[in-house]
């Protein structure tokens, strides 16, 4: 038994190495074909921006600002949506509207609740005032770069192209009271894991067959292809669900060079393990297949096991060692120098605890259906979300650590 053990951790180990390749490997891919598209024609319809909002931040008003300062020469609109006059990021439009009297900037009041999802239920009553054919929805925290619209929507060029999405790295806090460990961890995973993950996705699949909330922009022509947004009210990653079904429509999706940010909150451990799960569950939800292959990916863990499992062989030591090499060059090749995000040289020293999390993570998802979104508690099946009622028979909702 003992040494099945070791043979197992030691061949998830090499596994993880090679994923770590593939990687990098998927990261050379898209690069070049980055500058490919930079060094064709460009293409600059008029662009309709939609953004639901719910709340405010404190980061969010620069986000919003990110859009307005836009160097773009054709015609854009910003369009906000809220369910009520009440709220407080009314206000924030209003100012923005203030700082920028040359943009056109709506406000769309949402009344009707179409279905689970808020926020999708927002976008299918603002839709329908949008003014121009090409549609670009990001989140309420996204901040984007000056040549962020000219550099999605030229893809569009392209007719068979019917979505475009977009990278993004995780900004914690700018103070350091907002830097808590937990949202450190989270924004080092996403430009060290989950990037190198969509990439190799796009590398090894022939492209991506799915949307990120990140950029989700796409022609009306595609969108009536694909059904439209009234049909993603119940679902939970509304963004993964619109791309995969504008690529089943005979649509191609495009990863464009563009590279966002979004805010992290500062997460005590309770609430980056609901984030963190509700992140598993959707992926293990959506991508039934992958997400069994995902766990290979936690290369330090497994060559951890690998040590303790050969008695500290000194060839287990090679491999630890391999490992720690392969899974930084992916952090810093990925991360530092495709994604252009400084806090992973920073938070370098976190990769160890954060796969060990990450392998948690994976896990667990498979223990439950439930998911907590917004301090609500919903049950995840086929894409689709449903509330728990309290009364109802409930799957444990924090990690056992707890």
């Amino acid at each position: 038994m003992g040494t099945a053990i070791e043979l197992a951790a030691a061949l998830l180990t090499v596994a993880g190495i090679v994923y770590m390749l593939l990687a990098l490997w998927g990261g050379r891919d898209y690069v070049r074909a980055v500058r490919r598209e930079r060094a064709g024609e460009a293409f600059t319809p008029g662009v309709t921006l939609l953004k639901p909002l719910k709340g405010i931040d404190p980061r969010m008003f620069p986000g919003l600002e990110s859009h307005c300062r836009q160097d773009y020469p054709a015609p854009f609109e910003l369009i906000f949506g809220v369910h009520r006059l009440d709220d407080p990021a009314v206000a924030e439009v209003d100012r923005l509207r203030a700082a920028f009297p040359h943009v056109a900037i709506k406000l769309v009041v949402c009344p009707a609740r179409l279905g689970t999802s808020g926020k999708v239920s927002n976008l299918v009553q603002m839709l329908p005032h949008a003014e121009y054919a090409h549609v670009v929805i990001n989140d309420s925290d996204i901040s984007v770069p000056p040549t962020y619209l000219a550099g999605v929507v030229r893809y569009f060029r392209d007719s068979q192209v019917g979505m475009v999405t977009a990278p993004y790295i995780g900004r914690a806090g700018a103070r350091g009271r907002d830097r808590t460990l937990w949202s450190k961890l989270e924004a080092l995973g996403i430009s060290t894991d989950f990037m190198p993950g969509v990439l190799t996705a796009r590398r090894l699949e022939g492209g991506i067959r799915f949307g990120m909330g990140s950029t989700l922009a796409f022609t009306r022509t595609a969108l009536a292809a694909a059904g439209g947004l009234s049909g993603l009210v119940e679902y939970l990653a509304d963004d993964y669900e619109l791309g995969h079904r504008i690529s089943k429509a005979g649509y191609r999706i495009e990863l464009c060079g563009e590279t966002v940010e979004t805010t992290v909150p500062a997460y005590n451990l309770r609430a980056f393990w609901d984030h963190q799960m509700r992140w598993a569950r959707s992926t293990r939800d959506s991508r039934k297949l992958g997400y069994l292959g995902l766990g290979i990916t936690y290369v330090i863990p497994w060559a951890m096991m690998t040590v303790v499992a050969s008695g500290a062989a000194l060839w287990s030591f090679t491999l630890l060692t391999l490992a720690v090499l392969a899974r930084v060059a992916v952090a810093l090749t990925i991360g530092v120098g495709l994604l252009r995000d400084d806090q992973v040289l920073r938070d370098l020293w976190l990769l160890p605890l954060r796969d060990l999390f990450g392998l948690l993570f994976w896990a667990w998802s498979f223990a439950g259906d439930t998911v907590v979104w917004r301090g609500e508690e919903f049950r995840l099946k086929d894409g689709r979300i449903s509330r728990v009622e309290p009364s109802a028979p409930q799957h444990p909702r924090h990690s056992p650590l707890l």
